[in-house]
């Protein structure tokens, strides 16, 4: 219980860029990168618009033997893990195998997979699908693949909670940590661009039909009209602090200190108000295990859905756990589309950019708040400290979680650590 849970390496692998250099640039320089989908023709839809990883090529990551068996969403997974592990400085294989676990998250499976396999089974006449479709689209496919590949033979698991699962697989990295394995593999990937992928998303009524790419979403603004999907995400090197400094590690992005995760106990409904009690909730816990007080909070990155009832709800919340003036307030989803557990993952990514950078990146894709929705956002890249951050997730159904995420700090004492307890609010245990 004494462990530090730090993390000593990001990968990126999104719209905005492959590799946290290019990713940030595309995050402060504002650069929209939605656009029409291309992996299939997406005319027929009224939703024409994703985020798309661009010039991506899964052989500079992975073996075709193992790129065969699986689909881009793992794919996606292969990369963003490899360059986490580089900006780790960890070596690809372990030398010692049961020191690292893999917890990545995942919500809809491997679907352009299974999307080929099914048009196989109903279109041809042979009327089967190949030997790999049991795991190419498996939930857990990604998990068990990166384990695989790079001989990760800790406590493994995938979390699942729609958007909300990366910030999860966060939470449930930190506890490993402290349960004595070193180093953890955390985070998510998603590729919901397919024909099936995109007709199930149409069911929640929360998608975007704008056709412009600049204005298609537009979270808290008066012109918010749904989400925008994307595919893309991030995946960390979550480590044990001492672990870290035996080997001698160079940088530390910063510190999981607090984290909550609640469920609303109800469906998504698409009409009427949505209740912000349990996400506010998650807030608070997350703010309570770090030890936190709500004015200590440098920075909040949210959930952003885009959909105008969502968006009030997310207000409220915010100011119910922060008061009428809440700390500054961004999103950067506009620029790349909402790539569900992805999506949140490359929001803790900016987090600890900007932990790392001391720089608040602007929030993209808002004009005129829609009332209701009056934050603090902030409106262009400023320079600030920031030793604090909170990243806020909402899963479709009733999933909410949040993660406070704390410089590093090499005097600090436990996150959670009250009193001189070893064994306070930052124990194992969610509310």
């Amino acid at each position: 219980m004494t462990a530090r849970p730090v993390i000593t390496g990001i990968g990126v692998v999104a719209p905005s860029g492959i590799g946290t250099d290019a990713h940030w640039k595309t995050v402060l320089a504002g650069e929209n990168r939605i656009g029409r989908i291309t992996l299939f023709d997406p005319g027929c839809y009224p939703s024409t618009l994703g985020g798309e990883v661009a010039d991506f090529d899964a052989t500079t990551y992975a073996d075709n033997r193992r790129l065969v068996q699986t689909d881009r969403w793992t794919h996606l997974g292969f990369a963003a893990t490899r360059l986490a592990l580089a900006d780790a400085g960890l070596p690809e294989v372990a030398t010692d195998p049961y020191g690292y676990a893999v917890t990545l998250a995942s919500s809809s499976g491997g679907n352009l997979f299974g999307q080929r396999e099914l048009q196989r089974l109903w279109g041809q006449p042979s009327r089967t699908v190949g030997a790999y479709q049991s795991i190419a689209w498996f939930y857990a496919a990604s998990v068990g693949q990166v384990s695989i590949h790079h001989q990760f033979k800790g406590p493994c698991g995938v979390l699942v909670a729609e958007a909300a699962g990366a910030l999860d697989s966060l939470a449930h990295a930190a506890r490993i940590i402290r349960r004595g394995t070193p180093v953890v593999i955390a985070g998510g990937t998603e590729c919901p661009l397919s024909p099936y992928a995109l007709a199930c998303q149409m069911r929640n009524g929360l998608l975007s039909v704008g056709d412009d790419p600049d204005r298609a979403y537009r979270p808290f603004d008066v012109s918010a009209s749904g989400y925008v999907p994307a595919e893309g995400g991030a995946v960390f090197v979550v480590e044990d602090l001492d672990h870290a400094l035996a080997r001698g590690v160079t940088t530390v992005y910063g510190e999981i200190a607090g984290w909550g995760a609640t469920h609303d106990g109800r469906h998504t409904a698409r009409v009427g108000p949505v209740d912000p009690t349990q996400y506010a909730r998650s807030m608070r816990l997350a703010l309570d295990r770090a030890d936190c007080a709500p004015e200590q909070v440098d920075v909040v990155f949210p959930d952003a859905l885009g959909s105008p009832r969502h968006d009030r709800s997310e207000a409220d919340a915010l100011r119910t756990v922060f008061g009428p003036q809440t700390p500054p307030v961004t999103t950067q989803k506009p620029l790349v589309g909402r790539a569900h557990q992805g999506g949140a993952a490359l929001d803790a990514a900016n987090a600890l950019l900007a932990l790392r950078h001391q720089v608040l990146p602007p929030t993209a894709g808002l004009d005129q708040p829609a009332p209701g929705c009056e934050l603090n956002f902030v409106r262009q890249t400023r320079g600030q400290r920031v030793r604090t951050a909170l990243v806020g997730a909402r899963g479709f159904d009733g999933f909410n979680s949040s993660v406070l995420i704390r410089a590093y700090q090499p005097s600090a004492g436990l996150p959670g650590q009250r009193d001189g307890s070893t064994n306070g609010p930052g124990g194992d245990g969610d509310g």
